[in-house]
């Protein structure tokens, strides 16, 4: 081992297999995103995205969160495996490099199908028009979302194309390219484990993380985008993360 320079290593959990054809399109995706960035400056500012995801009544520590400190000669700290509990609340965010756009609770008993995704898009429309109110009337600000079936269907094309919405595209299989997935969930959920709450205050606490993001958070995540992209590349279009890229 010494001689080879060999060490053994866990295998690395990653959303899916990528075939050939999925790592050129994630590396085709992110030479269009540099390029777009390059030639308008404006480009990063013009973007909402958005994704949806379920937050817990209790989500189970962390093993860094959960680690203590210990003397030498103190046993080693012991704790019940937990898993996560069966109540949850699915929250729908979309947000741009100043903040949150909009935010909402999918109601219990409700799927986000491609009819209520349109009664989405229908709320951040006028979001976005407050929000951005010179990129509304100029039909210049952009959209951001993964390919689930709700976001590519036939119902949410007719809409997009009806308002003159421009979608940015993003490459299947892909959460380390979606700044809600790398960023805003992590960050949120990261504040919520450990703790317990019924329905009511998952929804109250979910809240309250998302007004503790400032400004400076969300142009973070977006020159983290951007990094993302050249990790990416640099990758051939494998995931990267836990490679040593960062």
């Amino acid at each position: 081992m010494e001689e080879l320079c060999m060490h053994r290593v866990a295998a690395k959990f990653v959303p899916r297999i990528l075939t050939a054809d999925q790592k050129q399109q994630r590396v085709n995706v992110c030479i269009e995103l540099c390029q777009l960035t390059s030639d308008d400056k404006t480009f990063l500012s013009r973007v909402i995205t958005g994704d949806e995801n379920w937050v817990y009544g209790y989500d189970p520590e962390t093993k860094r969160q959960s680690s203590q400190w210990k003397s030498p000669t103190s046993p080693r700290p012991k704790k019940a495996r937990q898993v996560k509990s069966n109540l949850k609340s699915m929250i729908i965010t979309f947000f741009d490099i100043k903040g949150i756009v909009n935010k909402e609770f999918v109601p219990t008993g409700r799927t986000v199908n491609s009819g209520f995704y349109y009664e989405v898009l229908w709320t951040l429309r006028e979001k976005a028009c407050r929000h951005l109110p010179q990129l509304w009337r100029e039909q210049t600000w952009l959209l951001h979302h993964d390919n689930a079936p709700s976001h590519t269907s036939v119902l949410t094309h007719q809409f997009l194309a009806k308002n003159k919405i421009a979608v940015i595209p993003h490459p299947l299989y892909s959460p380390d390219l979606a700044p809600c997935d790398f960023f805003l969930f992590p960050k949120m959920k990261l504040k919520l484990k450990g703790c317990r709450f019924d329905t009511i205050e998952i929804q109250a606490e979910s809240q309250s993380v998302l007004v503790t993001l400032t400004e400076k958070d969300f142009q973070e995540a977006f020159q983290k985008w951007r990094r993302q992209w050249d990790h990416c590349l640099h990758a051939g279009g494998n995931y990267f993360e836990g490679d040593g890229s960062r």
